[in-house]
């Protein structure tokens, strides 16, 4: 018998029927399509995660001997032990307390003259301008304490304000008065919310001066518990931070290396020192950042059921240094835009000129922080804030995406050096440089 050759499986009248039977294909498998490189921005592709685990591994590595050798080169320069004993030791290095009792005196003054001006008048009134007296007390102490009455006063302006407003809103015959509008915190309020002049009180004024914000309203946002063990994380990354001391023993001789170059005016010596410096002091910027707006805000929020959270967005991806400002501490950006700009945008004054006040203001306040508790004046932090306007006009103008965003990282690890720098070279000069 004559064998017949036998066909493919495309063969016979129901091809596609006999391929399923079989299990055969028409057509070999594709393996290929048209698709983009992974790391081509068109691929869509974002998890970066092993990149930057590797970024913070080639970081440590790449640190891990210059913290050796500043170790064998300069021994143990900061030790924490001895900065806590030296406080336990030392009570006038402590922020004077009598300092912050007094500070009391200015929140019940502005309480009592906003219950006064609810009962006999629809005035504007004002509140009491905190202004601490003068204190004895070590650097850093003095920060503290000045800290704190900053905090006071921009509340207490906040708080008169309102008021203010509610006062002007308020109805004129004798009926029970509305919250003030505007002033609800997400609109979900329930029907026993806070009216005015009921929110005068001393339970409601001193849970604004601990709440983490400088915006006053009558009702704030409330979390339903909380939260035991969000609690603890945040309370265990408040301790952490102590294990940066390795950063200021790199700073320490850094600094003491740059007092001769700045004698001398050794341009080469100064950037090089600066670059030096900028690393560490960039990574301490980064720590306290992260423990003061996250960690210990967090803590505040959560033990005052607090429940606005938002104390910072996402300003590293900044593409501008506008951005940046309005974005890397949102409770001060919050009282900018409620007390002082919209103000000055209602009354006419155009969008540049406001912005620039605000900087103006702003330059002010870090100046003052600094320069009165070294009892000394040479507005290099004025200076520094006031560069970011034209900064900003320049990196909006010119640059765009990743290079914008490479500008405002470079201002920040470079730009904070140069005043450090500059405040312990004059601090040097007048303090301990006659004494040698």
């Amino acid at each position: 018998m004559v064998s017949r050759p036998r066909e493919g499986p495309a063969r016979g009248p129901f091809p596609g029927l006999l391929c399923l039977l079989t299990g055969l294909s028409l057509s070999p498998p594709r393996c290929h399509r048209v698709q983009d490189s992974l790391l081509s921005s068109a691929s869509g592709f974002s998890n970066y995660r092993g990149i930057l685990n590797w970024c913070v591994v080639m970081l440590v590595l790449s640190n891990a001997r210059l913290f050796l050798e500043n170790l064998i080169k300069y021994g143990i320069l900061v030790d924490p032990i001895q900065v806590v004993s030296l406080f336990l030791k030392d009570p006038y290095s402590w922020p004077s307390l009598c300092l912050l009792i007094a500070a009391n005196v200015f929140a019940l003054a502005a309480l009592h003259i906003e219950r006064r001006l609810a009962a006999v008048s629809r005035g504007g009134g004002r509140s009491l301008v905190t202004n601490p007296p003068r204190s004895d007390s070590s650097p850093v102490g003095a920060v503290f304490a000045l800290s704190i009455y900053t905090v006071l006063f921009l509340k207490l302006f906040s708080f008169r304000d309102v008021n203010k407003w509610c006062r002007e809103q308020r109805p004129t015959k004798a009926k029970a008065v509305p919250a003030c509008p505007g002033e609800r915190a997400n609109g979900d309020v329930g029907p026993g919310e806070t009216s005015y002049p009921a929110n005068l009180t001393y339970k409601d004024l001193y849970y604004f001066l601990f709440a983490p914000t400088l915006c006053y309203e009558l009702d704030f946002p409330r979390s339903p518990r909380i939260r035991k063990r969000f609690l603890l994380r945040r309370l265990f990354e408040m301790v952490r931070p102590l294990s940066s001391s390795p950063l200021f023993q790199w700073m320490v001789p850094t600094i003491q290396n740059s007092m001769k170059p700045f004698r001398d005016m050794d341009y080469s010596r100064i950037i090089e020192r600066l670059l030096k410096l900028a690393v560490p002091n960039h990574l301490i910027w980064l720590i306290f950042f992260y423990w003061f707006f996250h960690s210990s805000l967090n803590v505040l929020a959560e033990v005052m059921q607090f429940g606005d959270r938002e104390f910072y967005q996402d300003w590293w991806n900044s593409e501008s240094v506008t951005y940046f400002w309005q974005n890397w501490n949102i409770p001060v950006h919050k009282w900018c835009l409620r007390h002082f700009y919209k103000p000055m945008i209602k009354r006419g004054v155009g969008k540049r000129t406001a912005q620039t006040a605000v900087f103006l203001a702003s330059a002010f306040f870090h100046e003052y922080l600094v320069s009165v508790p070294l009892k000394m004046f040479r507005l290099w932090a004025f200076m520094g804030m006031m560069a970011q306007i034209p900064l900003a006009w320049f990196v909006g103008r010119f640059l765009r995406g990743n290079y914008g965003n490479a500008a405002v990282w470079i201002s920040l690890i470079i730009g904070q050096p140069i005043a450090v720098l500059m405040y312990v070279h004059d601090y040097y000069v007048l303090n301990y440089e006659g004494t040698q």
